[in-house]
Order: C-alpha cells, then structure tokens, then sequence
C-alpha cells in the first residue's frame, strides 16, 4: 500500500477574453464542487465523471491510502488572477508538504491554465510540486482533451495521461487510467518521454472525436498505448489561447524510449497528414433563421442551431443575444433556447412568480461589442432554485448550483435563464424547469460540442453557428502575437 497525495485546480484560459478568473471564481460550486481542501474532497467529487472521482475509486480499489489536498476549478474564461493562482498552489504545496513522506503524486489539471503572470500555468505548477517531492517521487497528472501540453508538463510530470473523448464523457474513466498508471510506477525506474508539438491550429468545434478525422486518430492513439508504451496523448489543444505552447501536441511516456519516440513520431505524422480535415464548417445568423423556419423537422426530432462563439465552456460569458433575437424576429415556432445567463432577469421573474407577463431585457451583461439585450414582454413558465444533478454523459452526477432560474417565453421562443454561467450540456438543465428539449422543433445551446453527448443522438440536423461572442470559433480571426513561430492559426487544405 502506498501514501498518494492527490490534488487538483483546473483552467481553460481564454487569453481573449477579459473577465479574469479570480479566487472566487473557484471558491464558488457551479456544475462541479467549489474549492475543496482536506478529507471533504472526497465526498466533493464522488460520483461525479470528473477524472479526480475516477482516480479515488480506482486507487482505494488497488489499496492506496489517499492523502488529500485542495480540489477546485473555475468556469472557462479569462486569465487566472495571481492571487488564485498564488492562494491556491499554495494551499496545494503546504499541504503537500505537511503530507511528509508520500509515495507518489496525483494531480487533476486541464492543461490550458494562463495566469495573469504565469503563461503555462499547469507547467508552473507541476514545476512547484517537483521541487517539493523531490527526482525520484512518481507525479501524475492528468489532463484535459484539450491541454496546450508544454515541454515544462512533460518534464516536471512522471507521466501525463488525457482525456480521449470529446464531448469528454470519459473523465472519471481517465483519472482511473492515472491511478493505474500510478500503481505502475510504484518503484518503477522513471519512463522516458516525448512530447511533439503540431504547427498548426484546430478550431474546438473540428475536434470531435464523434466524427473524423479526430475519431479514427483517437482510436490509432490508443492503440498505440500499449506495453512499453504506457500512456498516449493526443491532445488538439485549446486554440483560444495566446501562448507559446498553444496547438495540438502528442505526448507518449514508457519503459522503452524508441518505443515511445516512434509511436509519437507515428501518431504525429498521421495528425500532419490529415491537417486540412479539421476545416471549419459555421453558417451565420442569417442562414440559420432561415434553416430554422424552412421547414419543420419531425417531432421529437429538433434542429439544433450550436451558438459556439458563446460558449461559457470555453471562455464565453452565455449572455450573447444576437441569434435569439433573429428567431424572436422571424417568428419561428417551438424554439427553446439557453442557457442564458442573467441573474437580474431570473431574479425578477422569481419576483414576479409563475404565470405572471413583465416587461424584461434579458441578456447581454457582459458588454460584448454590438450586442443588445432583448427587450420585450415575457411569460414566466416555471422556475428552479438551479439546484439538480447532471443526468447526461458529460456533467453526470454534476451537483448543479446555478443560482435562481427561469423560463420565459416571447412570441414562439422560450428561453432557459440562470443565475450563473453553464454550458447548456445537460438536458437536466432544462428540464429542472418543467421543459422537454425534445418537445421542440429548434434547440439554441450555447455550447460547441459537449452539447452532443446528452443531445446529439435527438438532432435532425446540427448547425454550428457563427455568432457573436468572445469565443471566436476560427483561431485565423483572432489577434495572436505570441505562437510559437512558424504556427498556422488555420488548418492548412491539401
């Protein structure tokens, strides 16, 4: 039996986007715990497919004590400020400190964290927790689908295992992949490593591994992790982020280093080869509305128009308007939309109470450029305290804390509002008002992808839709001085 400390402070950093990640920012619960330190962290993510419940439940299954740190991650968005950066590597390394004496480490990172001051956060990290623990103690860390893996990752870390699915309904799977890895390396000589690094950008709604080319490349990565080889990453990266390690990278780590550098060498050409698949392929407001009121998709089979550019899963604040509002326009019919955040509007609806009209401008808080709120009078249909659990294969066994919500409807579109951001990845998160997304002819998810694990197999078609919102879906329009050289903010077509 050995001691494992095991901790974890996730991130995605969208350098372009200006609302900052401050200590409350992870202080406060949304569809995962809030901060979390000491024994409570396991009670915080039991049951829930995050990769930190997957690595508790598999090391208790291998008779590992546990020591726990701090736990905690924030909603994606800007920087991480220095003071929760600083306050909370520090609550990690004192405690990993007052641990004493431990076997191996265990880290849950997302690998695409910018401080304000820090450009590779997780690296920083990782480099921290080294020089507490010394050469020899195995750390293990594991990572999000879409880490920008840094030569600091690959070097500090023992091994580094990621995410393989995208949306990632595979998470807890993943961090039970870490412990095993763990286990492996209990007294083990430290395995060689490689890590390679693409030229080029993929844009984070061509990177499903639900569709190729991510699909079959996802299937030869693990293939190719199999004895010498122990852990196989291939990660597309996160592109909303202007750094030098920013882009699609390939990690493997194993007992024998040809082996590890041919299958990273391999799995790296196959990636190049097939560069200019991951195209993009986003349609406008203009054309969705239109594709929205053509023609009726069968029941229970709804049209599902993706609001990517407004993602608050990928540094987006869920308040953008502009696509709502041309359907309000049009007058399409059985359009659900969300999930919007607004507390004010949830707040007077909540006021107001069921069944009551008022007069309301929902959205656009935040201040994106050319956005508007909608203004009109609404209906209140039914509300929620934001307080239910995760039933999809992605936010499964989340508790869900998204504050006082609503649901309004004007003209022929109803609209899920919250009082904190969430991607709209679950149908729980709707049907904690009393609404059936099926039941509708056109869904409006403010999501890139995750969307498809609970929704996707209900669609009559997917649109991706290009509107506004600070999560600029095509890296080519975005204002990048800082890539490494020589990088394509475009997949390259062949």
């Amino acid at each position: 039996m050995a001691r494992i400390a095991i901790g974890g402070f996730q991130h995605e950093t969208n350098t372009f986007s200006p609302v900052c990640a401050d200590f409350a920012a992870f202080e406060a619960p949304d569809a995962w715990p809030g901060l979390t330190r000491g024994a409570a962290l396991f009670d915080a993510v039991d049951g829930i497919n995050l990769p930190a419940a997957g690595f508790v439940r598999e090391a208790r299954g291998l008779r590992h004590e546990l020591l726990p740190l701090a736990w905690c991650s924030a909603q994606p968005s800007g920087r991480v400020t220095r003071d929760a950066f600083e306050r909370i590597a520090a609550m990690l390394l004192d405690d990993l400190r007052a641990a004493r004496d431990v076997d191996a480490v265990y880290f849950d990172l997302h690998g695409a964290m910018v401080a304000e001051h820090i450009d590779d956060a997780d690296g920083e990290l990782l480099r921290r927790v080294r020089e507490v623990v010394g050469p020899d103690v195995p750390v293990v860390a594991s990572l999000d689908f879409h880490a920008n893996i840094s030569p600091l990752m690959a070097s500090q870390a023992t091994a580094l295992v990621s995410y393989r699915t995208y949306p990632h309904v595979d998470m807890a799977e993943c961090g039970a992949r870490a412990a095993r890895l763990v286990h492996d390396l209990l007294g083990a000589p430290r395995p060689a490593a490689t890590l390679e690094q693409m030229d080029f950008l993929i844009p984070l709604t061509s990177q499903s591994t639900l569709v190729e080319p991510m699909r079959s490349l996802m299937a030869g990565a693990q293939a190719a992790e199999r004895p010498p080889v122990l852990s196989v990453c291939l990660a597309p990266g996160f592109p909303a982020a202007d750094v030098a390690d920013c882009g699609p990278s390939v990690y493997a780590c194993g007992a024998d280093a040809q082996a590890v550098a041919t299958a990273v060498r391999e799995l790296a050409s196959e990636l190049s080869r097939r560069e200019g698949e991951f195209a993009l392929d986003l349609i406008g407001v203009e054309q969705a509305v239109a594709e929205a009121v053509r023609s009726p998709p069968p029941r229970g089979r709804p049209l599902i128009l993706a609001d990517t550019q407004d993602n608050p899963g990928a540094g987006g604040n869920a308040d953008t308007m502009s696509l709502i509002k041309a359907l309000v326009a049009s007058g399409a019919p059985r359009v659900l939309a969300g999930v919007i955040c607004d507390p004010e509007a949830a707040a007077r609806a909540h006021a107001a109470g069921e069944g009551a009209t008022l007069d309301l401008r929902v959205g656009a808080r935040t201040g994106t450029d050319g956005e508007t709120p909608l203004a009109a009078r609404f209906k209140v249909l039914a509300l929620g305290d934001g307080r239910f659990t995760g039933t999809g294969p992605f936010y499964h066994g989340g508790r869900f804390e998204l504050g006082p919500m609503a649901l309004l409807e004007v003209g022929g579109v109803r609209i899920a509002v919250a009082s904190r951001k969430q991607q709209a990845a679950d149908q729980a998160m709707f049907r904690h008002l009393r609404v059936e997304p099926a039941d509708h002819a056109v869904l409006v998810l403010k999501s890139s992808v995750h969307f498809r694990a609970d929704f996707g197999t209900m669609a009559s078609r997917i649109l991706v839709v290009e509107a506004p919102g600070p999560n600029i879906a095509d890296p080519g329009k975005l204002p990048f001085v800082r890539l490494r050289p020589g990088m394509r903010t475009r997949p390259r077509l062949r």
